[in-house]
């Protein structure tokens, strides 16, 4: 398995139906996508959702994942929890493509309800598209973890 090509992706209810969207996208673009859930609207609690894209993200290095919830911040927020992780928040092209080149970003997290599917899927193209510039860069990352 090329785990270049593969992305785990999460969501809770609000992001579910742009998740459906984003899983077809990329799987057209020749990515094997690893689905973990949520699998419905039903309201759901997002944190369900975060820890397994983390965990797999966290141990297989070189994986980026995405997570969706409604406004991206609690699932956000949960990934960000685990030590190996950098998920960042992202809204526009712009931010996106910053998380990977200044902070090497290693999941996207978008906001389902503030952003058009067309917006989503141009942000993957430039987050799974970009690579990090190292430098400078790479010191302040290696300040992140704590404790």
């Amino acid at each position: 398995m090329n785990l270049s090509k593969v992305i785990p992706i999460g969501c809770d209810h609000a992001g579910f139906e742009l998740k459906q969207s984003i899983i077809k996208y990329l799987q057209s673009k020749g990515y094997e996508v690893i689905d973990k859930g949520c699998y419905s609207e039903e309201s759901i609690d997002y944190a369900d959702y975060a820890h397994p894209v983390a965990l797999y993200v966290e141990g297989n290095p070189g994986v980026k994942g995405i997570l969706l919830c409604g406004s991206g911040n609690g699932i956000n927020m949960t990934a960000n929890k685990h030590q190996g992780i950098r998920s960042a928040l992202c809204w526009t092209m712009e931010i996106a493509k910053l998380a990977r080149e200044h902070n090497d970003a290693n999941i996207l997290t978008l906001p389902a309800r503030f952003i058009t599917e067309q917006e989503a899927l141009d942000m993957i193209d430039v987050f799974f598209n970009t690579e990090f510039e190292g430098g400078r860069h790479q010191r302040r990352i290696e300040k992140i973890p704590c404790c």
